[in-house]
């Protein structure tokens, strides 16, 4: 694994989180986006709210409707870049 601060795929390819929790946490903070941070098995955690709200883009994607799937798209694309917060 790199130096310094692991994204998710560092941590998914080193075997430490999974594809599925992954899913997990944007599923999570589409149903609820006030949920608050999400928790891997690992300790790790997530706070995709705040992700969003630091990301100007996101104030101007639709999150309903047709554009939902693309939505959804960028998000797990913020997320997979994403560094979480170490346990």
């Amino acid at each position: 694994m790199p130096a310094g601060p692991s994204t998710l795929p560092d941590l998914r390819k080193a075997g430490i989180i999974t594809s599925q929790e992954i899913v997990a946490a944007i599923d999570l903070y589409l149903r609820d986006p006030a949920a608050g941070p999400y928790r891997f098995a690992s300790g790790h955690s997530i706070d995709i709210t705040a992700l969003v709200n630091a990301t100007p883009a996101f104030g101007a994607v639709d999150r309903s409707g047709p554009q939902e799937k693309a939505f959804r798209t960028v998000l797990a694309a913020a997320v997979m870049s994403a560094h979480p917060i170490m346990p």
